[in-house]
């Protein structure tokens, strides 16, 4: 399942991935920061600061949700949006790209550029897509390479769900699914992670 999504992702971004590289622009080069509170093995417990993410709601199956709206989402960086002075912005790409399951469909974002603040990131123009401001929090994570198979997701977030419990951690959202490569990394060079927010 998730081995079509990345063949359709790389499908869908290719063109404007290609342009970037001949351009000398560098994809995905910063990360949110974060402090690593406790660690154990591939599993951390990290404190992030405060960020703004650009997301969007997706319906569908995994792979159709995050391929529709990686596509929404890239389009409001790459100038699918509006500043104060009624003009097109293009927004520096980041990693990781990612989902989240609610009740009936798939919350996919993309984290905003240190610098960039909610006041002043230009708007969307695409009503489906959003800002929104993430407060200063905690997540439990786990990092894995490979393909995000149901398998592999699955395997990797009972694993954090067993460390969470040992360590007294409490949930206090759903699991996130973190991407960290673009669709030409090899496999076993890719950093996948699953995140559970804590109280």
């Amino acid at each position: 399942m998730c081995e079509q999504f990345w063949a359709r992702w790389m499908s869908s971004v290719s063109l404007v991935m290609v342009g970037m590289i001949v351009s000398g622009a560098a994809m995905a080069v910063e990360e949110p920061p974060y402090r690593v509170l406790k660690s154990a093995g591939q599993m951390e417990l990290r404190e992030y600061p405060g960020f703004v993410v650009a997301e969007t709601i997706v319906q569908g199956d995994f792979d159709e949700a995050g391929r529709s709206g990686f596509r929404r989402i890239a389009g409001y960086i790459f100038g699918g949006n509006r500043n104060e002075r009624g003009e097109s912005e293009k927004i520096a790409m980041t990693a990781p790209v990612t989902m989240e399951k609610t009740q009936d469909a798939w919350r996919l974002h993309f984290v905003m550029p240190g610098s960039a603040r909610l006041e002043t990131l230009p708007r969307p123009q695409a009503p489906d897509v959003t800002l929104r401001q993430v407060g200063t929090h905690r997540v439990a994570t786990i990092r894995f390479s490979g393909f995000t198979t149901k398998a592999s997701i699955d395997e990797h977030t009972e694993a954090l769900q067993q460390w969470m419990a040992s360590e007294g951690l409490l949930a206090a959202g759903q699991s996130q699914i973190a991407r960290y490569n673009d669709p030409f990394t090899l496999p076993w060079n890719r950093r996948n992670e699953i995140l559970i927010e804590v109280r």
